[in-house]
């Protein structure tokens, strides 16, 4: 057996933690350790600080001068940029890529798809997201424009987040959105592959529509039971 090297042991650490962080098992607002992160790695603090300023730069990490590392929040603030932003994001990359794609990133993007089905259509919640998010970072990448590209990474890592609540159907109607999403997808990618650019970005945006109302359970949850009658006669009683 060989011996795992420092720098395999630094490249899983960044490989996990981005997984840890867009599968919510480390939750937004985290604070991050680097005494305990290091210690769990096996790596020492240095390569481990250059993980978090990879991290940093991609939208995963907040560095904050004395006081460490924490994961990106999921507020108010950046949520109502989020919403407002990803529709046409999408669509621009979308549109793009049916332009610039070429045959092996097809073939690239086909393979994520197949991947993602059995996941999405097996219940697995978290791969399914990580699949969700890679197919849509393959996309950007068919687009070729570094503009758009960077601004779709930085909002993956809040989509993907968010999109936990799409991935764990509760209802019926939540297994028909989650099976819809997959046809989406195959149709995006005939799209793509096929050069309609005005197509897919109709289909991206009937996309985004399908996850749009999910996505927002995440800061719109329902509310907690209530006794009605209870509280009335509380409200009642003198």
């Amino acid at each position: 057996m060989t011996k795992e090297s420092p720098k395999d042991r630094k490249a899983f650490c960044a490989a996990d933690l981005r997984d840890r962080i867009l599968s919510l098992d480390i939750a937004p607002g985290s604070d991050l350790d680097e005494a305990q992160l290091a210690e769990a790695y096996g790596i020492s603090r240095t390569p481990l600080r250059e993980v978090l300023h990879r991290l940093a730069g991609g939208g995963y990490v907040r560095l904050e001068e004395n006081r460490g590392a924490k994961v990106e929040s999921l507020d108010l603030s950046v949520l109502r940029k989020f919403f407002q932003t990803a529709p046409l994001i999408y669509c621009s990359i979308a549109r793009q890529a049916a332009e610039n794609r070429t045959s092996q990133q097809m073939d690239a993007l086909k393979a994520i798809q197949r991947d993602f089905t059995t996941s999405a259509k097996s219940g697995d919640v978290r791969d399914a997201a990580l699949l969700n998010h890679q197919f849509h970072d393959a996309i950007g990448k068919m687009a070729d424009n570094p503009y758009l590209f960077a601004g779709l990474k930085r909002m993956l890592v809040d989509h993907t987040r968010l999109s936990q609540t799409f991935f764990r159907p509760e209802t019926e109607a939540d297994e028909t959105r989650i099976k819809k999403s997959i046809d989406q997808h195959d149709a995006m990618i005939a799209a793509i592959e096929a050069g309609e650019a005005s197509l897919v970005t109709d289909l991206t945006l009937q996309h985004w529509d399908l996850s749009r109302d999910q996505l927002e359970k995440y800061v719109r949850p329902d509310p907690l039971p209530l006794d009605v009658v209870s509280l009335k006669e509380h409200r009642d009683a003198v």
